[in-house]
């Protein structure tokens, strides 16, 4: 007799993994000066949660986070750059930065007694004219990249090399002048994009934006600031939209445990396994 061959398919029932749209919530205004936006900034604090009351590296409940550079040390601030991972290593809170330009750096305080400090008030140590250009939402310091005037912001646990997701993220701007050339990108943990916001418009004044998802799902951010990065001959007008960011607000990152790519494929395509046994049966 022939042998036989026993087989068993298993089909794992999931020929699409359909990309679920989660509403989000976008909270955004701009004046003057900070008075203008404390409001709407509040109102993004109480979509994130966490209360008012800071605890140890930006923690808010443990459930919300925030950068207003103001406790930046003088050895990080203008004329030095600051760490790309500062916000990670020196003062743990998940977030890391990077750009296809040169650097960060954080602007000078009137405390900052180092080499070329105290450097001249909001990147004026770059541009003479920046000094008057930008104001502070949270006095003293501010935040750009150089060399660019593109950045990400990525999310890990704090304190560690696991990738995170957070709940949502925003920035106060200053000198925004021209709709649609700053704007926050947001990112999922498959890198796809969640959509890209407008910061609204305040010449010589403040903007705030900040977007809120139900759940932990944006990875990093890609923050533009105006069209030009700042530069010894780079001033604001004419065409030139010079723009710089005050505090940073965002979500607890916790660990992204989203499953791999190839299991994502895996299961994609069906997710087929088939297992074949032989076995000899004896002659009657």
């Amino acid at each position: 007799m022939k042998n036989p061959q026993l087989s068993l398919t298993l089909t794992i029932g999931l020929l699409a993994l359909p990309t679920i749209a989660l509403a989000q919530t976008v909270r955004s205004g701009s004046g003057a000066n900070a008075a203008a936006i404390t409001g709407v900034r509040d109102t993004f604090r109480v979509d994130l949660g966490g209360g008012a009351a800071a605890g140890a590296n930006g923690s808010f409940g443990g459930v919300r986070r925030e950068i207003n550079w103001d406790g930046v040390p003088a050895t990080q601030s203008a004329p030095n750059n600051l760490a790309a991972n500062f916000f990670n290593v020196n003062s743990p809170r998940g977030a890391v930065f990077s750009t296809a330009g040169t650097g960060f750096m954080v602007s000078g305080a009137t405390t900052d007694a180092g080499a070329g400090q105290p450097a001249a008030a909001n990147f004026g140590n770059i541009n003479a004219t920046y000094t008057a250009n930008f104001q502070t939402f949270s006095p003293q310091r501010l935040f750009t990249s150089l060399g660019s005037n593109v950045y990400d912001v990525s999310f890990f646990v704090p304190g560690t090399a696991t990738p995170a997701l957070v709940t949502g993220f925003g920035s106060i701007f200053t000198d925004v002048d021209i709709l649609g050339a700053t704007t926050i990108q947001y990112f999922d943990a498959g890198n796809a994009s969640l959509g890209t916001f407008n910061v609204p418009v305040a010449d010589l004044g403040l903007s705030f934006l900040g977007v809120f998802f139900p759940s932990a799902q944006v990875s990093r951010v890609r923050v533009t600031q105006g069209n030009v990065a700042l530069g010894a001959g780079i001033n604001d007008g004419g065409g030139n939209d010079v723009v710089v960011a005050d505090d940073f607000i965002y979500g607890e990152p916790v660990a992204n445990t989203a499953p791999e790519p190839g299991t994502l494929a895996f299961l994609a395509l069906g997710g087929t396994l088939v297992f074949v046994r032989r076995r000899r049966v004896a002659a009657p």
